[in-house]
């Protein structure tokens, strides 16, 4: 039996889209009334719950400081090129920015049970596409055929791909259902700005979520904190420390060491504003090669790779 005729192919995947959960991304949408938004004390009860998981999968993780200095260069470089890859695939496809940003949330989730290093430059590349199909798969109400995921070095054929989704699949025990920023944008836009809301102001905390992941790795970071500090800086990029104090605290969620983090990520995003519109399309060549790596766990002569040669 091929994997197309199991429960494991990407038809039988595919998680149908709530609407009530939909990110509005158009500013027209952004002026009506919001169906993402519950009634207050629904409200509060849900942020508990995402919080309580958060806290599961997190543990004590909180600050924004960017990557590690043990973080090789190289290997920065080899994600930050497969996130730029994500993002252009997100809008020639006219993905949702939630898919983006869930698609790098499960790279960075797999890279942490399977180190980044232990790679071959093909096979980060199809897992980042891997995690894009299945982060589609969650979230856009269609279905993707595999066909339309182009890479510019690569041609895998949708075997290929089905066999990078399935190990990404099990390596991430089939737990699919990251929680992100996004989840709590609504949230924290209520409660920093109640009833006046600056126009565009969810997609300029969409584009701060979306640039933040060329920082930092996700699974470092909890997300209510990144959340938190994005919407302050969409709000206002020139807070003092004891003004985001004085915005966050009425909102009883986190401890006096969480705050400390909130105003460091602040921070750290009033530097990415500054650079989004600067920020290149790609850093990494497409064939260099970082640290010792190993071939994926299914074999490769049964998944080669096949260079695009142009005339």
């Amino acid at each position: 039996m091929g994997i197309s005729d199991t429960p494991f192919s990407p038809r039988n995947l595919l998680c149908q889209e709530n609407p009530d959960a939909c990110f509005k991304e158009q500013q027209q949408e952004e002026k009506e009334d919001d169906p993402c938004l519950f009634p207050e004390s629904e409200d509060e009860y849900y942020i508990q719950c995402l919080l309580q998981r958060e806290t599961i999968a997190f543990g004590s993780k909180s600050c924004c400081a960017g990557f590690s200095n043990t973080t090789s260069s190289s290997l920065k470089r080899v994600r930050l090129d497969c996130i730029e890859w994500i993002f252009n695939t997100r809008a020639s496809l006219d993905f949702r920015f939630l898919t983006a940003y869930l698609s790098v949330t499960y790279f960075d989730r797999f890279f942490s049970k399977k180190p980044l290093g232990d790679w071959m430059i093909w096979a980060i590349r199809l897992l980042s596409l891997a995690c894009l199909s299945l982060a589609a798969k969650m979230e856009q109400s269609t279905v993707t055929p595999l066909s339309a995921y182009k890479l510019q070095e690569y041609d895998f054929n949708n075997q290929q791909i089905q066999r990078a989704e399935l190990l990404v699949l099990s390596t991430l025990e089939w737990k699919m259902g990251s929680i992100t920023p996004f989840s709590y944008m609504n949230y924290f836009i209520n409660k920093f700005c109640g009833e006046s809301k600056p126009e565009g102001l969810w997609s300029r905390v969409a584009e701060l979520f979306m640039a933040v992941t060329k920082e930092i790795n996700l699974m470092d970071h909890r997300p209510s904190i990144i959340a938190a500090a994005a919407v302050l800086v969409a709000i206002d990029a020139q807070l003092t420390k004891e003004a985001v104090e004085l915005r966050i605290r009425p909102i009883a969620l986190w401890g006096s060491q969480e705050n400390e983090h909130i105003f460091s990520c602040y921070n750290m995003m009033q530097d990415i504003e500054k650079r989004i519109v600067k920020t290149p399309a790609s850093v990494f060549p497409p064939h260099s090669a970082a640290g010792t790596r190993r071939r994926l766990n299914f074999n490769e002569q049964h998944c080669p790779v096949k260079r695009i040669h142009r005339s």
